[in-house]
């Protein structure tokens, strides 16, 4: 695969972060979005050739992340209570 670009890269983030942002549960939530940004953060500076290897990874984690938020709209739950909207 050629190398991937600036505009590919940032366009595999935002797609992360918005499927990642679609859990019902919180606790993935807020798992999924903590391990895009440190992912990315941890590789900001890394060759060619093994940015192509972790864009391909990052393509394939967006499909298991696209899966398990449809699987866990099946299957809802309660709300925790950070979740829960505050009654004025």
């Amino acid at each position: 695969m050629a190398s991937c670009s600036r505009a590919q890269v940032i366009s595999l983030y935002r797609m992360l972060m918005k499927e990642s942002k679609k859990f019902p549960s919180y606790n993935y939530r807020t798992y999924a979005l903590r391990r895009v940004k440190d992912g990315f953060r941890e590789n900001l500076h890394v060759d060619p050739k093994t940015l192509d290897m972790f864009i391909n990874q990052a393509r394939e984690n967006l499909a298991v992340i696209k899966r398990q938020v449809s699987i866990g709209h099946l299957y809802s739950a309660q709300k925790t209570i950070v979740e829960k909207e505050p009654h004025l």
